[in-house]
């Protein structure tokens, strides 16, 4: 079974760092593409970042472009966050996602909390 295992999630002051880590068992992970979502209870889930199946091509929502860096580690079947300069408006459930062309798999999410 396909599996997506987030984890680094926890609680940081504001400014403050975090880096997530997301693994992937069960499928041809260096085949696809991977994307990070966040979603705050009430409010739909958003896009945050997202990288190539070879991680040549990263893209970024305008919200945390330039304070987060998304990579991977196709050996490990890994899928990362770096995010820096965190705010409280980055508090929510990160979540980690893949597509193939018949299917789509999301992990259990990993809770950021940003508070001073």
């Amino acid at each position: 079974q396909v599996q997506l295992a987030e984890s680094g999630g926890g609680l940081v002051q504001p400014g403050g760092s975090l880096r997530l880590s997301c693994v992937v068992s069960g499928m041809s992970f260096s085949f696809y593409k991977m994307t990070w979502y966040r979603q705050t209870p009430g409010k739909q889930r958003d896009f945050v970042a997202d990288i190539s199946s070879g991680g040549g091509t990263t893209n970024y929502a305008d919200s945390v472009k330039g304070r987060c860096t998304i990579s991977r580690d196709n050996a490990k079947n890994t899928v990362y966050l770096e995010m820096n300069s965190l705010k409280p408006d980055d508090t929510a459930v990160y979540y980690c996602h893949t597509r193939t062309r018949l299917y789509e798999y999301w992990g259990q999410g990993t809770q950021v909390t940003v508070s001073s």
